[in-house]
Order: C-alpha cells, then sequence, then structure tokens
C-alpha cells in the first residue's frame, strides 16, 4: 500500500513521476528498451520501429482529439505530406536530423490552414471538413509527379547520423524511440502549462472558456499545428524506416486506424496513446500467429480464417467500446489502484 505521499509543493503535485518507486519503474523500462534488439529477432525489431511510429502519430490525433476535443479524419495525410517534404529535402541534401523536423514543420503549416474552419465549425461538420481534406491531399500525393512521385511513389535516401548509415531496422529502432521518448515527454508537459490547460478547456466547453478569456482561434489554430507537427515527424520517420512510399499508404483507413487507436487506449491520455498503439499494433499480428498456427494442421485455415481476422479485430474494438470507453488507460488505473491498496479491499 502506498504511503508517506504527501504533497508540499505545487511542483511535487504536478510532477510526471511522483515517487521513487515511479522513476525506479521508469528506469527499469528504459533499460529493457535499450537491450530490447538485441533479444529479438530482425522482424521483431521492425514491428517495435512501426509501434514507435504509430505512437508518434497517435499522440498527435490525442492532442487535437482527445485533449482538445477537434476531430480529425484526415490524419493519415499530415503523415504525407510529413513523409514526402522529407524525401524532398533529403534527396537535395538535407540531413536526416533536419529533415525530419522540417517534415513536422510543413504538417504544422498544413495543420494551421486546415484548422481555420475549426473557429465555426465542430463535432461531426469538422470530421467532414477533414475528411475532404484528406481525399483533396491524396489527389495531390498521386498526380504531383515532381513532388511525390505520383502513384510510383518516391525513394527516400538511407538516414545518416554522425557519419553512421542507418539502413537496418536494428539502427532505426533506437532513433525512432528517441524521437518517440522525446515527442511524449514534451507531449505530457505541454499539459501542465497555460496551452495545455487551455486545450483541456476549450474541449470540456468551449464557450466557458471564452468567457475566461481564451482566444478559441488562436488555441484551436496551435492544436491542429501541434498534432499535425506530431503527425509529419512520424510520416517522415515512416518514410525514412521503409526507403520508400507510395500515395496507397495514406489513405482513410491509416487515419481510422489512429482514431481507433487513441480511442481504444483512451482519449486525452498519452498512456491510452501508447496502450492504444500497442493494441492496434500487436492484436493483428496475434491473430496472424494463430492463423498460421493453426494451418500447420489444416492447410485450408488459411483461406478459411485469414478474412476473419479483421472480423475478431473489428469486434474487438466494439468490445471495448461497450463494456471499457474509457479505454485501456482505465482497465490499468483500476490494477494500479489495487496493488496501491493491497492488501485492503478496493
Amino acid at each position: 500500500m502506498r504511503i508517506g505521499d504527501f504533497r508540499q509543493t505545487y511542483a511535487h503535485d504536478e510532477a510526471i513521476w511522483q515517487t521513487p518507486v515511479a522513476r525506479a519503474w521508469l528506469a527499469l523500462l528504459f533499460a529493457l528498451l535499450l537491450v530490447f534488439p538485441w533479444m529479438v529477432n530482425a522482424y521483431i525489431v521492425g514491428l517495435a520501429c512501426m509501434l514507435g511510429i504509430h505512437i508518434i502519430a497517435g499522440a498527435g490525433l490525442n492532442i487535437m482529439t482527445g485533449y482538445t476535443g477537434l476531430i480529425s479524419l484526415g490524419h493519415a495525410a499530415f503523415l504525407g505530406v510529413g513523409c514526402y517534404a522529407a524525401a524532398w529535402l533529403a534527396q537535395r541534401g538535407l540531413p536526416f536530423y533536419l529533415a525530419v523536423p522540417c517534415g513536422g514543420v510543413a504538417a504544422a503549416l498544413l495543420g494551421l490552414v486546415v484548422g481555420i474552419p475549426s473557429l465555426r465549425i465542430k463535432g461531426l461538420y469538422l470530421a467532414v471538413a477533414t475528411l475532404a481534406m484528406q481525399f483533396l491531399l491524396n489527389f495531390v500525393f498521386r498526380e504531383w509527379d515532381s513532388v511525390t512521385g505520383g502513384v510510383r511513389g518516391v525513394n527516400v535516401p538511407n538516414a545518416e547520423l554522425f557519419g553512421l548509415e542507418l539502413n537496418t531496422d536494428f539502427r532505426m529502432y533506437y532513433v525512432i524511440g528517441l524521437f518517440a521518448a522525446a515527442l511524449l515527454v514534451g507531449a505530457r508537459n505541454l499539459f501542465r502549462t497555460r496551452i495545455g490547460r487551455a486545450f483541456i478547456a476549450i474541449r470540456d466547453k468551449d464557450i466557458s472558456a471564452e468567457v475566461l478569456g481564451i482566444n478559441l482561434f488562436r488555441y484551436k489554430l496551435l492544436a491542429f499545428a501541434i498534432g499535425s507537427f506530431f503527425a509529419g515527424v512520424a510520416g517522415a520517420l515512416l518514410g525514412y524506416f521503409y526507403r520508400a512510399m507510395t500515395p496507397e499508404y495514406f489513405t482513410l483507413g491509416l487515419s481510422i486506424f489512429y482514431l481507433a487507436a487513441i480511442i481504444v487506449g483512451g482519449l486525452g491520455s498519452m498512456l491510452g496513446t501508447i496502450f492504444g498503439a500497442l493494441f492496434m499494433t500487436l492484436v493483428p499480428e496475434f491473430l496472424r500467429a494463430i492463423v498460421s498456427y493453426i494451418a500447420q494442421w489444416a492447410p485450408r485455415a488459411t483461406e478459411i480464417l485469414s478474412p476473419l481476422q479483421e472480423v475478431v479485430f473489428g469486434c474487438l474494438i466494439i468490445g471495448f467500446l461497450v463494456f471499457e470507453p474509457h479505454g485501456l488507460t482505465e482497465l490499468w488505473r483500476r490494477v494500479r489502484r489495487h496493488f496501491h491498496l493491497w492488501p485492503f479491499r478496493t
């Protein structure tokens, strides 16, 4: 049972990791993440890289939707802008460590434009507006051959950092992990500032927030810009990870993927972003492994069960929406409360 948790300052009350035990667990987690690539095969390392990219992109959408209440169905388009901007700059000799942030900035500038209608419309109307932007940018990705390569796609040069060529998943793992950790910590700290609290006030009741002196137009645009920046960075890293990208990746399906991830993980929570990305990335792999295992004894099982994977996956998402609308984060909080009060009954 937790004892001695007496807070005497606001700094202690606002601390992200408030106890020595929490900081010790965090240090252990980082140590495990550092040695993780040495303990698994190349396929798992590649999956971990994709998980890191999904976490970054999901964090951006959670800032917009979970914390600020601005529903977006065009998040994949922001990833595409970051990917193509970074690829275009990299082909002209810009170093990797500058091309990735520039991809985020390009997506953030687009987010400022897309966020303009948010002052007049919200809810489903805003979702439809971002959906229109998704289809518009998909058209641009397919037709702007000089930048995106059209339907053929674009090749991204291998990333280099301090003379080391990042041409393997093993090396990209640490770079993607560093970006994911830095952006998650930055996002978590954002909501301890005036800007983050303004976002939450707008989400809860935008009219009341305006009465309190919050400039809705400024902060809604800022939410779109920050969320889009995260997506742009994720898109740039995605391009460097795959080393080639086509417009077929940045479709509406990817936007729905990220929206489902933050809902399953928990809206308005960076921890929920991590849980949601884990769920959406690992559960399909787990279902695929089950089908492959059954196919060893029943060769025709793959033909029958493979189409059912998406059905089972969709049912799991619906199950979370029905039985745990607050997502995996709420389940985690219940487990933590149980051990905080142990051995007493909760």
